[in-house]
């Protein structure tokens, strides 16, 4: 596969991710979708095993979601913008802490918006809680997947 193809493949799971944080747009498929052009362009053991593994992820993810709340942003009381930095931050904070920085950053990134809109430690924290009642969970997970899915086609890249 040459380096524009894996550059677009990468951009088009960068859409995905994005597309995780935004109601509506299938960003789950996305990622996934991704990943099939990639392995069924690269025809490698590594990029059949990324896929194999992305589609269990993925079906997993589907399975449980109807154990999680539902997303209603409209309920948590915080602007959409501090979403979008959590969201961000979470996918900024996955690539630079592997895997439990994704966590951290979503997490982290909403409190300190909130901190910064609402002016106290404890109205941001009981922000936080509400944004991850509301929306906080669902997204948390999905996008967690997605990165998961992300990063091991990166390392199947790099190291494959």
């Amino acid at each position: 596969m040459s380096v524009w193809q894996l550059v677009a493949v990468g951009l088009v799971m960068l859409l995905g991710l994005v597309g995780v944080l935004v109601p509506g747009v299938p960003g789950q498929a996305i990622v996934w979708a991704a990943v099939l052009w990639w392995a069924l362009t690269d025809m490698t053991p590594a990029a059949w095993g990324v896929l194999i593994g992305a589609t269990a992820l993925m079906l997993l993810n589907q399975a449980l979601k109807p154990l999680l709340p539902p997303r209603r942003p409209g309920d948590s009381g915080a602007p959409r913008r501090t979403l979008v930095i959590g969201g961000v931050a979470g996918i900024v904070g996955f690539f630079v802490v592997p895997v439990v920085g994704g966590i951290l950053g979503y997490v982290g990134a909403i409190f300190g918006a909130e901190r910064l809109r609402l002016g106290s430690r404890g109205a941001g924290w009981a922000s936080v809680r509400s944004v991850m009642r509301a929306t906080g969970y669902a997204v948390l997970v999905e996008l967690f997947c997605c990165l998961l899915v992300a990063g091991a086609w990166l390392g199947a890249v790099l190291w494959g």
